[in-house]
């Protein structure tokens, strides 16, 4: 099973058909969906592993929700696509704003509250867990970051492997750069997902980082996949009728770590094949969402 930690909020998808107006109304399309980077990558495996065997629980994730009706809603969701929560009950459920332009740009207001005060994951978390994928946001606020490592210290001690995916460049360099890449060193993960100005922002191409399997991922432009003996490409099929990007990175990662768990041996023996194969994987299902709303495959 696929363990995930980190963030479980709210999203409130704002479309605007025009410039926003200042001072005044704007007619806008709202749409109210769960979501956090984390639940979003458990929500997509779930989908994927519960269609695959209907009775399976399809992902974990490790999170805290806020004390109120919010917090029940977004665990009911969870529940309803076969994610099992590992959550802590405390605190004020948060929300995110994700604005989009009608030029697709997203802007995100964010009010994490109850998602980033996670003390400890609840005992026996790792009950079952073939691999425990980790985005950046969950090391970038305490006390999440310092109860993330906690998990990760178990992970290893356990042989389970970790995934880490670098979330967002600007939050990089408000970390450290440097800050951010020893970091890296230290979980010494077995898959760093980023994008192309993630990539740039650790300095990937000139001083790249000891980690067995780095996948940067560039829209519709080729991923490339960068191991300890080479790097490779593989296309992207294009996509119609795309309705907005929200939660398209977090889907690209559960397809492809869905396809991973189920061939990872140890990096050694997962041939280019193999890999291609994660990445169709994880493409196929981020298209899904491209076309739906919000960080959902709900097409519309």
């Amino acid at each position: 099973m696929l363990c995930v930690i980190g963030d479980l909020v709210e999203d409130i998808v704002v479309w605007l058909p025009e410039s926003l107006n200042y001072g005044t109304d704007t007619p806008s399309q709202i749409v109210r969906t769960r979501g956090g980077s984390a639940s979003n990558v458990a929500v997509f495996a779930a989908r994927i592993a519960t269609r695959e065997n209907p009775n399976s629980i399809g992902a974990r994730l490790i999170a805290q929700v806020g004390d109120d009706r919010l917090g029940e809603q977004l665990i009911e969701v969870l529940q309803i696509a076969g994610v099992d929560p590992c959550v802590v009950r405390s605190g004020r459920t948060g929300s995110i704003v994700v604005i989009v332009s009608p030029d697709g740009e997203r802007t995100m207001l964010t009010d994490r509250a109850a998602s980033t005060q996670l003390l400890s994951a609840p005992d026996n978390w790792f009950d079952d867990v073939s691999l425990l994928h980790v985005p950046a946001y969950s090391l970038f606020s305490e006390s999440l970051a310092t109860a993330t490592q906690a998990c990760i210290a178990t992970a290893h001690e356990k042989n389970i492997p970790v995934t880490i995916d670098a979330s967002s460049a600007s939050l990089i360099e408000t970390y450290g750069v440097s800050e951010f890449r020893q970091v890296i060193a230290k979980i010494q993960p077995q898959v760093l997902f980023c994008n192309t100005d993630e990539a740039k922002t650790i300095r990937l191409t000139a001083d790249p980082i000891n980690v067995p399997l780095v996948v940067i991922k560039a829209g519709a432009s080729p991923t490339t996949l960068i191991t300890r003996v080479g790097s490779r490409t593989v296309e992207v099929a294009p996509v119609s009728q795309i309705i907005d990007t929200t939660g398209a990175g977090d889907a690209f990662a559960a397809g492809f770590l869905n396809s991973y768990k189920n061939v990872y041996i140890g990096v050694d023996t997962i041939t280019d094949i193999s890999l291609r194969d994660c990445v169709l994987a994880g493409h196929q299902l981020a298209a899904r969402v491209l076309r739906s709303p919000g960080a959902t495959m709900d097409t519309q």
